[in-house]
């Protein structure tokens, strides 16, 4: 597995080793101790989850307040163009956005520590995403910044369309309004 570093220290891109050849390929998804290493200390994930959204959709841009959730996150199928924002309000990196690709093709995985919200944005005819979590999902302690808070300025690739948005994903809040980490 390789690391690449990202705009934001602490949000990396995981490449795992793919062996292919014409029968199809293999890769390690996830190995614990390798990945634990790579973070810098011990990462243990309670919650894995899956997603199937259609070409348009824009997921976020989401974190828990209380319970944060560190997030390791993939597609499987499809491609996404995939954001994490710093909401650490002590970081000199808050309000920064990181996005990168993540497809079936490159098989890359990006690490979004606790602290962050995450969204993403379904740039293929559809996508699942897969991602595991490290605390549990507690709707009571969700919240939603606005996916296009021009404070923030994520540059979505759109290409002139309008993104499909769950009414809790359009009520999201401003990042001057919302509730971030100290």
């Amino acid at each position: 597995m390789n690391t690449l570093p990202t705009a934001i220290a602490d949000v990396f891109i995981v490449e795992p080793k793919v062996f292919g050849d014409s029968r199809g390929f293999f890769f390690e998804s996830f190995n614990e101790r390798v990945f634990s290493e790579a973070v810098g200390q011990e990462v243990r994930f309670v919650q894995d989850n899956h997603s199937r959204s259609a070409q348009g959709v824009l997921r976020g841009l989401h974190y828990q307040i209380n319970q944060p959730q560190g997030k390791l996150v993939r597609v499987v199928r499809g491609s996404v163009f995939d954001v994490a924002v710093d909401l650490r309000r002590a970081s000199s990196t808050f309000g920064r956005w990181v996005g990168v690709e993540l497809s079936e093709e490159n098989h890359r995985q990006l690490w979004v520590p606790a602290g962050f919200a995450h969204g993403f944005l379904v740039t293929s005819e559809s996508a699942e995403f897969l991602y595991k979590t490290t605390d549990y999902y507690a709707p009571q302690y969700e919240r939603s910044v606005a996916w296009n808070d021009p404070a923030i300025g994520i540059e979505w690739p759109l290409n002139g369309k309008t993104p499909l948005l769950s009414v809790k994903d359009a009520a999201g809040q401003l990042l001057a309004d919302a509730e971030v980490f100290s």
